[in-house]
């Protein structure tokens, strides 16, 4: 039997919350941390933890609850807490949505997209939050599958872009294993009253009315440069502000600065999963195994073997992302099979592909039990909204 550690990579997470008073509302305060890894959102409200580079998913975790700590214990002299939970509270009006200000010279290019946020999309949807999961191979491992001997960083660019096409076609498996956000309240589409509800989507972020550009933006993954070429031309005609702006479910990204001049200077460096929601049964708002999970499929999905990723292949893509964030998925349908059945298609091919590694067989079960109602959805749905509500103030 083998292990797995042959896979080890270097793991990172991003993690969106909102900062809310002891009433459950926004909190109307200035941001009030110094650490760097406690960082501003879109909103001064918005608290985003960025763990750095840790060489397991474990010692990421630690981090995470490290800096989470170091946050609350913050946020309890000034009588707040953390929202946890991908859905924002109520909010009355969007005055209590203070865009984020950042005071340098150096980041008034911050402030500047996000007011262009504010005008194109409105500051309510900006307070989706959620969880990015940043992850890359380790090099070396890299190199043993380097056969041919070509230049190694061009390997390596390839590699991630066929990974990214892979992992975007198969988004929609995460989305219906991960979904935690059943119950909104109602004023985050109609301005009434305060009121728990539950929702029609498992996953209102993930779902069509959640984080997407107006339209479906065709990639061309056949090199970086042409990578970076398409995602510019979007930028040259203004239907994006930035690469910022290109809101699907996973990004490739360089060392160091995230830009498209280092990402086509410097090559692809890792690549991060960006459609995780906070579970607020959590107490960090997600598993280790479901990153665990993650891993092994990045792992899978870069065996596979490569495609031509058409701009129909792309918006199918779009389409079953959103369609698995559906609360009620009995219609939902991916490559014309009932949603639950292809999921344990998957999960049963992958289990295969893993037979001699029990750590994986282990993680894959887990995942297999969530198809019989155990996806997190399914049981926050079942809490009463008093519950719910309870759960995430606490």
């Amino acid at each position: 039997m083998k292990n797995y550690q042959q896979f080890e990579g270097l793991f990172g997470l991003e993690r969106e919350t909102l900062r809310v008073d002891a009433d459950g509302h926004l909190a109307q305060t200035p941001h009030p941390f110094k650490n760097g890894c406690l960082e501003r959102d879109f909103c001064e409200n918005q608290l985003e933890i960025i763990t750095p580079p840790c060489h397991s998913i474990a010692d990421m975790l630690d981090s995470l609850s490290g800096l989470d700590k170091e946050a609350r214990t913050c946020l309890k002299n000034q009588q707040e807490t953390l929202w946890l939970f991908s859905n924002p509270p109520h909010v009355e009006n969007e005055d209590e949505i203070p865009v984020a200000y950042f005071h340098e010279d150096s980041r008034a290019g911050k402030n500047r997209y996000r007011q262009y946020l504010e005008q194109k999309y409105g500051k309510r949807k900006m307070l989706f939050s959620g969880i990015h999961f940043n992850f890359s191979f380790l090099d070396a491992y890299l190199q043993t599958l380097n056969q041919k001997q070509t230049d190694f960083q061009e390997f390596k660019n390839l590699f991630y872009l066929k990974l990214a096409k892979q992992v975007l076609s198969y988004s929609w498996l995460l989305v219906l294993l991960t979904a935690a956000s059943p119950v909104s309240d109602i004023t985050l589409s109609h301005h009434r009253i305060a009121s728990a509800a539950l929702s029609d989507y498992a996953s209102e972020r993930s779902s069509r009315k959640g984080y997407w550009n107006a339209f479906v933006p065709h990639l061309n993954y056949a090199s970086v440069s042409e990578y970076v070429e398409s995602i510019q031309a979007y930028i040259k005609e203004g239907l994006l502000y930035s690469a910022a702006e290109l809101y699907l479910p996973v990004r490739l990204k360089p060392k160091g600065e995230n830009s498209l001049e280092s990402l086509e200077r410097n090559g692809i460096n890792h690549i991060e999963l960006r459609m995780f929601d906070l579970n607020p049964l959590e107490p960090l708002g997600i598993s280790q195994k479901d990153l665990e999970f993650a891993h092994v499929l990045l792992i899978y999905l870069s065996q596979q073997a490569d495609f031509e990723f058409t701009p129909e292949l792309q918006e199918q893509a779009v389409r079953n992302h959103q369609a698995a964030a559906s609360l009620q998925i009995q219609n939902v349908l991916i490559q014309g099979r009932p949603i639950l059945t292809q999921a344990q298609n998957v999960l049963s091919d992958m289990s295969r592909a893993f037979a001699e590694y029990p750590d994986i067989l282990k993680i894959l079960d887990y995942q297999k039990q969530k198809l019989d109602g155990h996806r997190p959805s399914e049981q926050i749905q079942h809490l009463k909204c008093e519950e719910f509500l309870n759960l995430l103030v606490s």
